[in-house]
């Protein structure tokens, strides 16, 4: 009896045991193919015990892709990275087979998205050595925005960024990075929805024989930005270089109203593309400053607007109201004189039959 009563305690411990083992692991729920899988763990097993992480790729049925081996450390965590650089997009998991019992969370799923295709480059691929390297070309979806740019070389270093480049009407960018050898050079993208891609730019050495593209159309645009509502509108100053056209924008998907003095001291008013584009003017700079005024077109509307401007050494938000604008009234602001309210006519046409009625009494 007693040995029996002993197997059945010793079942017991042993279940005990098993149960005290745990493991919960922690991965993102998406990410984007390139960047790295980070999966962190903590468990109830000893420190130093090998933990196995398991990728897999679902589509139909599970397939293993990679297997890492973690060791347990002194504050029973654990943390394995997966490199997706040539993985493709679509659900994967990470787990830890056969991971105990208990409450353990021993699988994730993730899910892989490519955004490379967003990004075109127009400048060469490969490039001279000429002590810079020339970045050019649009990211889909960001236009009158920014992009986050930078640049490993060849020896793993970086070089340049992680830094904040505008876009422009188009999404499009422009960067001169200065380097000094050659090789191979990674460029990496990311916007505000995360990390978008990786282009590589190799660099040669010998004599220029084709200049690089950008060489010739690369035009910074110069920005600025702050909050405006039609109550409070903002005003910007544009420094022109030399007596070149300067180009200026707005950022867009939203109703924008834009006054601006000419040389002869005209106002004048755009209001040209609603909330489907931005308002683009073409101005002859004359080395002067130019001014502008932007306000929102609906009442109901207070938020933050950037300008843009091409061929020019500096664009700021002005602290106070810019002189040029003076007392001067905003056309757009103003009723057009063909849109009266019909109590207007209404009492036009009284005063007219008063006054026929007056002249006819006195000569009668």
């Amino acid at each position: 009896m007693k040995k029996i009563v002993l197997q059945v305690l010793g079942f017991f411990m042993l279940i005990s045991c098993a149960s005290a083992y745990q493991v919960f692991i922690y991965a993102p729920d998406t990410l984007t193919v390139g960047k790295p899988l980070v999966v962190n763990g903590t468990t109830t097993f000893g420190i130093g015990t090998p933990i196995d992480v398991v990728l897999y790729q679902q589509v139909t049925t599970s397939t293993e892709v990679k297997r890492k081996i973690a060791y347990v450390q002194s504050d029973n965590s654990f943390r394995v990275v997966f490199d997706t650089t040539h993985l493709q997009k679509g659900l994967y998991k990470v787990e830890v087979p056969a991971s105990g019992t208990g409450e353990s969370i021993s699988m994730r799923q993730v899910r892989l998205i490519d955004r490379s295709d967003e990004i075109t480059l127009t400048s060469q691929a490969t490039q001279t050595l000429s002590g810079k390297i020339y970045i050019e070309g649009k990211i889909l979806g960001n236009i009158n925005s920014g992009v986050q740019i930078a640049v490993i070389g060849p020896d793993n270093s970086v070089i340049y960024g992680p830094m904040y480049v505008s876009t422009d009407y188009l999404g499009g960018f422009d960067v001169v990075v200065p380097i000094s050898q050659t090789g191979d050079y990674e460029v990496s993208f990311t916007d505000e929805q995360g990390y978008v891609g990786t282009r590589t730019i190799s660099i040669i050495g010998g004599h220029d024989t084709v200049a690089p593209k950008t060489t010739v159309t690369t035009t910074t645009i110069l920005s600025s930005h702050g909050r405006t509502s039609r109550d409070n509108p903002i005003y910007f100053v544009v420094q022109p270089i030399g007596d070149a056209p300067v180009t200026i924008s707005t950022s867009s998907s939203v109703d924008w109203v834009v006054e601006y003095v000419v040389a002869n001291g005209d106002l004048h008013t755009i209001n040209d593309q609603g909330d489907i584009a931005s308002e683009e003017i073409v101005l002859n700079g004359a080395g002067k400053p130019l001014y502008f005024k932007v306000y929102p077109y609906k009442y109901s509307v207070d938020t933050v607007v950037y300008l843009y401007a091409k061929n020019a050494d500096s664009v700021v938000v002005s602290p106070t109201v810019p002189a040029v604008f003076g007392m001067m009234t905003p056309t757009l602001a103003s009723p057009p004189e063909t849109q009266k309210s019909p109590l207007a006519v209404a009492g036009s046409m009284a005063a007219a039959c008063m006054a026929a009625l007056f002249i006819y009494l006195r000569r009668h």
